[in-house]
């Protein structure tokens, strides 16, 4: 069997879709081969938020960007996409600081966020507990998904719409280019050809330049999310990130304050220890989505961080959410673990064997808010 294409894109996640999708709309002819049935690894095992406001300034303008793709995108099929905004909630005087901070940086960037006052957030959002919130930074944009169903959508969408063409269960062995020519030659022995070939497969790139995977700086993060039973008639609208993940994500860390504050932690805590933000989120079924943590090791050592579920952990976010939000319940019905790709020294890794073949991954946690914005630009400056 023999197939020529534009443009092959190894991976069938967030990353390597929204990199077809851009190819799409330059009319090339893509196929995107994907090792499984469908995507199962940080795509379908994340939060599914689309949140730019966590982000530094660089990607919080491809994450805004994304926010318009995904919309665009809703408009042609129901993806799961609500746009029901996220909130960051301060537990104290020091958070309820750093929001007020970023309030005024992104009023300087033109992104659209505002101030909620105690009360304003107890109205808002059901059973968030009175002792608990100082205050909060809505960003009324920003979007929520679905992320398992979302991306089958997307695939389903992009191949009848704009003639994608996908190959399932189809483990790619090998890529090398000769004489501007790219192949990929999958477990089948199946051959496909193309001008160029994307490689988005996440830290298992491995299997393809182990000595490039061996060089890189990628390291790899193993984090722990819970879902509660349905809710009954309770609604939780939104992204909810709390006082945790202020202390915790990029964007706060351009706070002028941000940097006095983190000294005054103590670094020997269980948050620290094993990177624990507290996240809210309901999904489509009226159950809770609860998380998160991060424990890293190098990505040549990931097996490191083995398989299991380490309860101890998910005992302590379920403390610490029960002292944020007041749910009917708590009783949880589905555990798990994700596992994402990300560098030490840079936002992104990105490295070409030859002139036609890109390895494009270790996005991190940015992938499902940045792929969209990252994406287009990556797919102008491969085909400039």
């Amino acid at each position: 069997m023999t197939t020529k294409f534009d443009l092959i894109v190894v991976g069938g996640g967030i990353l390597g879709t929204f990199h077809a999708y851009h190819a799409l709309k330059k009319n090339l002819k893509v196929a995107l081969l994907e090792r499984n049935s469908v995507p199962q690894g940080a795509t379908v095992r994340n939060f599914g938020q689309v949140v730019p406001s966590g982000m530094d300034l660089k990607w919080q303008n491809f994450g805004r960007e994304s926010l318009k793709i995904y919309n665009e995108l809703h408009n042609q099929a129901d993806l799961t996409i609500r746009q029901n905004g996220s909130v960051y909630i301060a537990s104290n005087d020091e958070e309820l600081q750093l929001i007020e901070e970023l309030y005024e940086i992104n009023r300087n960037n033109d992104y659209e966020s505002v101030l909620l006052s105690k009360n304003d957030c107890i109205k808002k959002f059901d059973g968030l507990r009175s002792d608990y919130c100082k205050g909060g930074l809505f960003f009324p944009q920003e979007l929520s998904v679905d992320s398992a169903d979302m991306i089958v959508k997307l695939h389903k969408l992009l191949q009848e719409k704009m003639g994608l063409q996908i190959f399932y269960n189809t483990t790619v062995l090998e890529t090398h280019e000769n004489d501007q020519k790219c192949t990929a030659v999958t477990a089948d022995g199946i051959e496909f050809y193309a001008s160029k070939i994307i490689i988005c497969g996440g830290h298992e790139f491995k299997t393809l330049y182990p000595k490039v995977f061996n060089d890189s700086d990628l390291e790899v993060s193993k984090l722990q999310m819970l879902q509660t039973k349905p809710q009954g008639i309770y609604s939780l609208q939104g992204n909810i990130l709390t006082g945790l993940s202020v202390r915790r994500y990029e964007s706060f860390s351009e706070c002028p304050s941000f940097q006095k504050i983190k000294a005054l932690e103590d670094p020997n805590s269980f948050e620290k220890k094993y990177g624990v933000h507290i996240l809210f989120k309901q999904a489509l079924d009226g159950s809770v989505i609860i998380g998160d943590s991060h424990e890293y090791a190098d990505a040549k050592n990931a097996d490191d961080l083995g398989y299991d579920l380490n309860m101890e952990i998910d005992e302590f976010m379920i403390h610490e959410a029960k002292k944020i939000i007041d749910l009917p319940t708590y009783e949880i019905q589905r555990r798990w673990f994700g596992i994402y790709s990300q560098c030490k020294t840079k936002d992104i890794f990105e490295h070409s064997p030859s002139s036609n073949i890109h390895i494009v991954t270790g996005i991190g946690g940015k992938g499902m808010t940045g792929s969209g914005g990252f994406s287009k630009f990556n797919i102008k400056k491969i085909y400039a």
